[in-house]
């Protein structure tokens, strides 16, 4: 069992009246590639400014490297690299003089901070757009320069927030081959957050957030087998008499997502054919397909990832 870097213990903060976090408990693992994954007001960026030392919550507790990141923040920010969703670079300076002004942020001087330099240029492809000024750059070679900043004074977890918004398919590709590339390099352990079901999925583990909650932890893998078998989705004009009939006659229990009925069978296909000769003119449409993140969610919550719930 690999060594917990980052402990969070029964966090929870409140804006006002309105609940952010609600005891939320987790633990990172060294060298983990790990996403904090959940639809806009699930509590991701919230919990990301926590553990970036940004504020201070409500309740709980949260370690990392063995430090206390509440009442020693200044010690846990060396341990840290930080990339936020909003641009931190500036647009008018070169790639190289953001890093070496990053570089002095830290103490780094000299040969040091010059072969520090050289390096991320190499690792992030970046050494032939060194005396660019970062505004003529794309969206995906900014993104690189906003990480080859981040991991300057070598850190030993990387804090990213929505690191691929805004990014076009290969751009985000691109991404993603570094930072899996640098995991396995480095040893790097990685904290993301996002809103795209896709990145949850290349994950080692996956916490899924919903309104302040954590409602599912563990590898993509394992939370998609406790669904077993295929998942089925039918859309009928009567779904609620339906979903009774269904459950009186097999036992089933369907939930009723966005007006469609969503249940779960082992033999997807096959009890999907039965349900048609069972209720003749009463299924319009239907898809069955084997279970993704999205239908752990659903499970666990009762409505879609991208649905717009109002926050408690």
């Amino acid at each position: 069992m690999a060594e917990s870097v980052l402990i969070v213990e029964h966090l929870t903060h409140w804006y006002g009246e309105r609940i952010a976090l609600e005891d939320v408990t987790l633990q990172v693992q060294a060298g983990e590639l790990f996403a904090l994954l959940g639809p806009n007001g699930g509590g991701k960026t919230t919990l990301f400014r926590i553990l970036a030392t940004l504020m201070r919550p409500t309740s709980g507790r949260v370690r990392l490297f063995g430090d206390d990141v509440l009442a020693h923040p200044e010690r846990v920010r060396w341990h840290l690299g930080i990339v936020f969703q909003s641009p931190s670079v500036d647009g008018k300076l070169t790639v190289w003089e953001n890093l070496r002004h990053q570089g002095h942020l830290y103490g780094l001087w000299g040969l040091t901070l010059r072969r520090r330099i050289e390096a991320v240029l190499e690792r992030f492809d970046l050494r032939d757009r060194a005396q660019e000024p970062v505004e003529r750059l794309s969206g995906g070679l900014r993104r690189r320069v906003e990480i080859a900043k981040a991991l300057l004074h070598e850190p030993s977890l990387l804090l990213l927030d929505e690191p691929t918004a805004g990014l076009d398919v290969r751009a985000r590709l691109d991404l993603w081959a570094y930072l899996r590339a640098l995991r396995e390099q480095r040893s790097l352990t990685i904290v993301f957050t996002t809103h795209y079901l896709d990145e949850g999925e290349q994950c080692d583990r996956v916490a899924i957030l919903d309104r302040g909650r954590l409602v599912a932890l563990d590898a993509p893998d394992a939370l998609k087998a406790e669904l077993g078998g295929d998942v089925i989705f039918i859309e009928s004009r009567e779904p609620e008499p339906l979903r009774a009939e269904i459950r009186a006659r097999w036992g089933i229990d369907a939930t009723l997502v966005d007006g469609a009925l969503c249940l779960r069978h082992e033999r997807g296909h096959e009890f999907l054919t039965r349900l048609v000769e069972a209720f003749p003119g009463r299924i319009l449409s239907f898809m069955v397909r084997r279970p993704t993140l999205e239908d752990v969610f659903i499970h666990r919550t009762g409505h879609r990832f991208e649905a717009d719930v109002r926050p408690r």
